[in-house]
């Protein structure tokens, strides 16, 4: 149906798979990655011996254990972006419904490590959380409907999307895990405004949303408590948020050196939400900013592909996938400098973490997906032949 609409022309048919991927794939994107993925290995280094030595391990067990996670996210991210869009469609829906399903079972079989929110399945040699997995699972799925909208005696995808990102927000508000939560949000509202959305409706959304942070502050202790501790002008110095505070500060523009750090021994989630806390105290302003240049990039150059992509379907989720990445990354690290309350989020590709760092592969191969180069022309020589 697309290529009928958007006169799509076949490429080489004879060219081997390999070699028609290295030439169409965004190559500056994939160096970003795997640059990431070893920014987060070499503080890893830094940051999970003290947790290491809390729990019995040997020094570097959580480094390898995210040597081996990453690796294997890697593995997923390079095979899921040799996948064709309508491959990586049909993927995606099988894995949104297997995740949605486990985000629904959660209540009755998950747990909660001790940390007040029941997010994960514990499989003894490891933990599974599916809101990792069902995030860029439900972008495909909803960009699908909205595309499929615009079609002539289409569905209404709008409603759908919409009814099924409610459903999920409501789920993972259950939890509690209300930054996943404005994340799937957020991923909807993007595809929805790119859609075409009027502005109105937006500006409404926008005031559900404020009403809905409203009633979790009066009903939820645990939200509630965040809040209160992010609009507090004074900061506890022995709270997460006062140790990462204080070892930015520390860190200045340089750091203090490489494994001179101290904040790694006080937070026990230097590793995962507050690794950017660990970045800025041993290596300083410098790091952090290369480490801001690398998201910034990932997400403008898709954005920039993704502007000369036909098929509204991908345009949708590109811009869905690349986006909800970028966000994910800006919230892990304003938690840190106390620009938005605490949320428990990974930073992408550089946090530890099985669920965070697999399904960030799955999510990228599919952005890289999307976004490569494919032999139908450019959105802008379709407009200009209608001008003509």
């Amino acid at each position: 149906m697309t290529e009928m609409v958007y006169g799509a022309v076949s490429g080489g048919a004879g060219e081997p798979i390999v070699p028609k991927w290295w030439r169409t794939l965004d190559k500056w994107s994939v160096s970003c990655v795997l640059i990431l993925f070893a920014i987060g290995l070499l503080l890893g280094l830094a940051s999970s011996p003290p947790l290491a030595a809390r729990n019995g391990f040997e020094p570097f067990h959580y480094v390898q254990r995210q040597a081996v996670f990453g690796g294997a996210a890697l593995v997923a991210m390079l095979l899921t972006s040799m996948m064709s869009p309508v491959l990586v469609r049909r993927l995606a829906i099988i894995g949104f419904l297997g995740a949605f399903v486990a985000l629904a079972l959660l209540p009755f079989f998950g747990t909660d490590f001790g940390k007040g929110a029941v997010r994960w399945f514990s499989l003894g040699f490891a933990s599974v959380q599916p809101s990792e997995f069902l995030k860029p699972g439900f972008v495909v799925v909803a960009a699908w409907m909205l595309a499929a909208e615009q079609e002539i005696n289409g569905p209404p995808g709008r409603i759908w999307s919409f009814s099924l990102c409610i459903a999920i927000v409501l789920m993972l508000a259950m939890q509690p895990d209300f930054g996943q939560a404005c994340l799937v949000l957020f991923g909807w509202g993007v595809m929805y405004f790119v859609a075409g959305a009027p502005m109105l409706l937006m500006v409404g959304m926008a005031g559900l949303v404020v009403a809905g942070g409203t009633l979790a502050y009066s009903s939820s202790e645990h939200f509630a408590r965040r809040i209160d501790g992010f609009l507090n002008p004074d900061i506890d110095p022995t709270t997460q948020l006062g140790y990462a505070t204080n070892a930015i500060r520390e860190g200045g523009l340089f750091g203090v050196g490489v494994g001179e750090g101290q904040v790694k021994w006080s937070l026990p989630d230097a590793h995962t939400d507050f690794i950017i806390a660990v970045a800025a105290e041993e290596y300083g302003l410098i790091l952090v900013m290369i480490i801001i240049a690398l998201y910034g990039l990932v997400v403008v150059r898709s954005l920039m592909r993704l502007m000369r992509e036909r098929d509204p379907f991908i345009r949708l989720a590109g811009t869905g996938l690349a986006c909800t990445f970028g966000v994910q990354a800006m919230i892990n690290m304003g938690v840190a400098v106390r620009l938005m309350p605490a949320k428990g989020m990974t930073l992408p590709f550089v946090s530890y973490g099985g669920s965070s760092l697999i399904a960030g592969g799955i999510a990228l191969g599919m952005l890289l997906a999307f976004t490569r180069a494919r032999p139908q022309g450019e959105i802008g020589d379709l407009l200009r032949g209608r001008a003509r």
